[in-house]
């Protein structure tokens, strides 16, 4: 992922589980001790058997994660500082919302509805390139070279499910990085991405229709031979791999038989009135497809929108995308108000950091992990509400600092997932869901 010229390029580390010579090695030393490797894989498995966690009541049924790559602009934003001097303050003049906080001059909609959602001013961690924030914001975790640790939406499937034969956690409008896949998990809990803008006048989802000339008996017929040939290979070999496509294609055929599933994808079916007041753009059309998603039930929806990577012209940049954002969320957020849903859906709006405090020599701001901000709403969060403070001049945390492990550990709770619960990966190795971190209890309603 590269989001400007001046930027470095990508960064990879996937897991690979290999058996090591020191393995072998192992087994002949327990066999000489008079252990056989029978009784050997036994006590590795009692080893494995992980304690059971706390369970908690879900407040949150669904979660909309936004996510605005590139690093988006604190200053411009969420986090203003109207009584800086120029060279901090920006090109905009910050404006006040219905709580009296400020938000950027491009929010003025969103400052409307600043009564609804809260804003956490105070998100750090320590990775400036793209691809390792990208990893921080997506999974909870610090990228490592020995294990690709698994996206939200891959724990909140692995953990919660499908609901209503609709994939349990959808890409809108498609993957933007690795970070949002299922890591050390099998394929199987990773998105289901659309394969097309929701923007596009002639929208339509990847393989959600069967073909013009099958008809249900043949499609029927069809999915009987593949479950044979499936069940042949499967009793011939166990992998990741055939155990990961069994469930896609079982998901699948859910997914196209189930006319309430294919229903859910459909934008046409919105009043023309509410899908104008979203927007006929982008980021209108992509928040309102997913309102329709978790509405249907997906349990967890990643909308991509924009590019924040505003080394320079930060002006002009945000001229052109923000008012899109500004307009959707706003009415995204009124929208799940209207129909009861926001106490039950989570939104979180986040990016992989934000941007240096000064504008630099080209008008704009670079990469900035030290501290930039998020946005929250719904789903058990507090209303109204700003979490946290940076400095004068937003550049460091100076209240009430969040990691991105604290806004993962929150994100759980909320969902009804204990975070302290470990995932065996490759029948060897236990891994927390969330290593470390605290719930941030102040921002829960």
């Amino acid at each position: 992922m590269k989001m400007h010229s001046l930027c470095p390029g990508n960064h990879s580390s996937p897991f690979a589980a290999t058996q090591s010579r020191r393995d072998f090695l192992q087994v002949g030393a327990m066999a000489g001790l008079g252990i056989t490797l029978p009784q050997l894989l036994k006590l590795q498995a009692s080893e494995l058997a992980m304690p059971p966690v706390e369970s908690y009541k879900p407040i949150a049924t669904s979660i909309i994660h936004i996510y605005l790559p590139g690093g988006m602009a604190q200053h411009e934003s969420w986090d203003p500082k109207p009584f800086a001097s120029p060279d901090y303050r920006g090109p905009f003049s910050p404006i006040r919302g219905v709580t009296g906080e400020y938000v950027g001059e491009k929010f003025a909609n969103i400052a409307r509805i600043l009564d609804k959602i809260s804003i956490i001013r105070s998100v750090t961690h320590g990775e400036a390139a793209h691809e390792r924030g990208t990893h921080n914001m997506f999974t909870g975790y610090r990228p490592s070279p020995a294990i690709k640790f698994p996206s939200f939406g891959s724990i909140i499937a692995h953990e919660q499910g499908s609901r209503n034969n609709l994939p349990p956690y959808v890409a809108i409008p498609g993957v933007i990085a690795p970070d949002q896949g299922s890591g050390y998990m099998s394929s199987a809990f990773g998105p289901f991405a659309l394969g097309s803008d929701p923007a596009d006048p002639n929208f339509t989802v990847r393989d959600l229709a069967t073909p013009k000339d099958v008809d249900r008996k043949r499609f029927e017929r069809r999915r009987s031979l593949l479950s044979a040939v499936d069940e042949h290979f499967r009793t011939q070999e166990k992998s990741d791999g055939l155990e990961a496509m069994d469930k896609f294609y079982s998901a699948a055929y859910n997914l196209i038989s189930s006319q309430k599933a294919r229903e859910a994808f459909d934008l046409n079916a919105e009043p023309a009135k509410l899908r104008d007041e979203y927007g006929r753009n982008a980021a209108g059309q992509r928040f309102l497809l997913a309102r329709r998603l978790v509405e249907a039930g997906t349990r967890m929806v990643s909308v991509n929108y924009g590019s924040w990577d505003h080394h320079s012209n930060i002006k002009g940049s945000f001229d052109n995308q923000a008012p899109q954002f500004d307009q959707a969320f706003a009415r995204l957020i009124r929208d799940l108000d209207e129909r009861g849903m926001l106490d039950t859906t989570l939104v979180l709006v986040s990016s992989e950091f934000g941007r240096t405090p000064k504008i630099n020599s080209t008008n704009g701001r670079d990469h900035y992990p030290r501290v930039f901000s998020v946005a929250m709403a719904g789903g058990g969060v507090k209303k109204g509400f700003v979490y946290g403070k940076s400095d004068a001049l937003g550049g460091e945390p100076d209240e009430d600092a969040v990691g991105p492990e604290d806004l993962a550990r929150t994100m759980y709770r909320l969902l009804g997932i204990n975070a302290s619960k470990r995932i065996v990966v490759e029948n060897v190795r236990p891994v927390d869901i969330v290593n470390g971190g605290r719930l941030i209890t102040e921002l829960i309603a």
